[in-house]
């Protein structure tokens, strides 16, 4: 579930760099008051937790869940 919100929030700040690349709008910063507001700064906080918690993704083993129905 953890790995999930997590790739969420990385395709939300990919997005979000993208508009900025692109377009030279910072989606984030416009909803929430500005770069330097304090629930933008949060908002970026937690997508670079995010990013750097799907580092680790990189490196686990492939996981293969067997249902019940499987079995």
């Amino acid at each position: 579930m953890l790995d999930r919100i997590a790739l969420i929030l990385v395709v939300i700040g990919a997005l979000n760099w993208g508009a900025v690349g692109l377009f030279r709008f910072d989606l984030v910063g416009w909803i929430f008051g500005g770069q330097t507001a304090i629930l933008s700064r949060i908002i970026y906080t937690v997508v670079a937790l995010a990013g750097i918690w799907c580092i680790s993704l990189l490196f686990r083993r492939n996981e293969v869940l067997v249902s019940d129905q499987d079995a």
